[in-house]
């Protein structure tokens, strides 16, 4: 272990997570669940009220509800006709994330984004190959609220030195 918060090199180094995050803004969300307890939701809701575009992706609730006042999709692709995808957060098994970074590769996205406990070097391989950057076994919220001050609110420590409160992220 190298430093605060770097447990495995899985997730590029704390300063390319900081440049994704301070670049990109579009963010579809794979996996977004209508249930405002699951992780997903508390990440879309933290990740929307600091500025970035939240694109809810969830084949089983497509057509039957909004998730954070957005339509829902059934499909990268689908979500890609409406937005130009940036970043490709996603909330499902590692199983299915070869076929997820396939489809981010196909719709010109620039991150391939697993979430805590997503794993999957095939997928990482696909999508590097395709040009996106890979981040794996990180969440795209935790690591916003430890560069930008949100966690030490609540005394964890982000090694992230600062008396400053929270900051916005830089204009486009």
């Amino acid at each position: 272990m190298s430093a605060v918060g770097e447990r495995n090199d899985l997730g590029l180094t704390a300063w390319d997570r900081y440049r994704i995050l301070t670049s990109y803004r579009t963010i579809a969300m794979v996996g977004l669940s209508t249930n405002y307890y699951n992780a997903s939701s508390f990440a879309a809701i933290y990740l929307d009220a600091n500025g970035y575009e939240i694109i809810p992706v969830n084949p089983v609730q497509a057509g039957k509800a909004e998730i954070l006042g957005k339509k829902v999709h059934a499909s990268l692709e689908e979500a890609a006709q409406d937005h130009p995808i940036e970043i490709v957060d996603v909330f499902r098994p590692a199983a299915e994330a070869p076929e997820l970074a396939r489809q981010a590769v196909a719709i010109g996205a620039k991150v391939f984004w697993c979430q805590l406990g997503v794993i999957s070097e095939e997928a990482a391989e696909i999508a590097r190959a395709g040009g996106l950057e890979v981040v794996m076994d990180r969440c795209c919220k935790i690591e916003h609220a430890r560069f930008f001050g949100g966690l030490r609110t609540i005394g964890l420590n982000t090694g992230v030195v600062t008396s400053r409160l929270a900051m916005k992220l830089p204009e486009r």
